[in-house]
């Protein structure tokens, strides 16, 4: 009776052992995914937000350039 008891802790010890590998390598699948997803999410804003600097660099630019031209027009006042 005193080896079965032993085989039988064995055989739970490796069946603990496959489920925990399992636990393993579904929790690093899981992770990679979020770390995957946070990337893209990254990336998206960080395209956005360089999108929109860009935007607003050019409509800043647009700006001093009317703002530039218009000195000379604007002191003489407006006319309606």
């Amino acid at each position: 009776m005193s080896s079965r008891p032993s085989t039988d802790r064995t055989t739970s010890d490796a069946s603990a052992l496959n489920s925990s590998t399992d636990s393993s390598v579904e929790l690093q699948q899981v992770v990679d995914d979020l770390l995957t997803q946070l990337q893209n999410k990254f990336s998206n804003v960080s395209s956005e937000l360089l999108a929109k600097m860009e935007d607003m660099s050019q409509r800043l630019d647009a700006l001093e350039a009317t703002i530039q031209t218009g000195d000379g027009s604007k002191a003489s006042g407006p006319s309606k």
